[in-house]
């Protein structure tokens, strides 16, 4: 088990990538502090690492409220005396065309997807310092290295997660803490869930693979990049699209 011992807080876990990355991390030995805003949502994947044979605890937070993080973190500490691993996941949509996106729209996606990963990475980093390691993943997206229609919000933040990576890697590294990001390309998650089968058809038909990715084939990257096989691996953004953007 690559991750035997380890314990990893994974945000977004609720649902999609996030839930997938929790089981993973699960059965790869790790202990998970499962966190998400949907309480019921936490709690299954709780219940599911549990079911596993993992221990695992959960929280119902809002990445983008700095107190609740820092208590969650607090707790964390309190229960398991060490962080080893952040998974950066939870993320949101509210997507619409420059000229038609509203400020609640914007500010809300910068909030969770941007600010949040901060908020986390910032609570956790000088308890991975003082224990003179650990691992920092954040999610970004092929949307925040090539644009999208519809999606300046989201594309922002992203290209953003992917500038705080490459900046963390530099000031971390010298300290035993590595940071990459993965960039998912299009996932069958809960987020695609109100997409017409006929556009996702034709998102299939623009991957060389034919098909939309799965959950757990990020949630497999994540655990490589937590365990000690990707112990030289520092400041990198591992595109997971299929051949998307090719």
């Amino acid at each position: 088990m690559r991750l035997k011992g380890k314990i990893a807080i994974v945000t977004g876990a609720g649902q999609g990538i996030g839930e997938a990355t929790a089981l993973k991390f699960s059965g790869e030995g790790a202990t998970v502090v499962a966190c998400d805003l949907n309480e019921d949502a936490v709690n299954k994947t709780v219940a599911a690492c549990k079911e596993a044979g993992a221990d695992a605890i959960g929280f119902s937070l809002d990445v983008a409220d700095r107190p609740a993080v820092d208590e969650m973190v607090a707790q964390t500490l309190s229960r398991y005396k060490r962080i080893d691993a952040l998974v950066n996941n939870a993320g949101i949509t509210r997507d619409a065309r420059l000229e038609k996106m509203s400020s609640e729209q914007f500010d809300a996606v910068i909030d969770i997807n941007l600010k949040g990963v901060f908020n986390v990475a910032q609570a956790v980093v000088g308890t991975m310092i003082a224990q003179g390691g650990g691992v920092i993943l954040n999610a970004s997206s092929v949307v925040g290295v090539y644009g999208n229609y519809g999606q300046t919000n989201y594309a922002a933040a992203k290209f953003g997660v992917i500038g705080f990576t490459k900046t963390w890697c530099r000031e971390l590294g010298p300290k035993g803490i590595r940071v990459n990001a993965v960039a998912p390309g299009f996932i069958q998650t809960p987020m695609l869930s109100s997409v017409p089968d006929a556009v996702l058809d034709k998102m299939c038909e623009q991957v060389p693979l034919r098909r939309l990715g799965r959950p757990e084939e990020i949630a497999n990257i994540y655990a490589f990049l937590a365990s000690d096989e990707a112990s030289y691996i520092n400041g990198a953004v591992i595109e997971a699209s299929g051949g998307l953007t090719l």
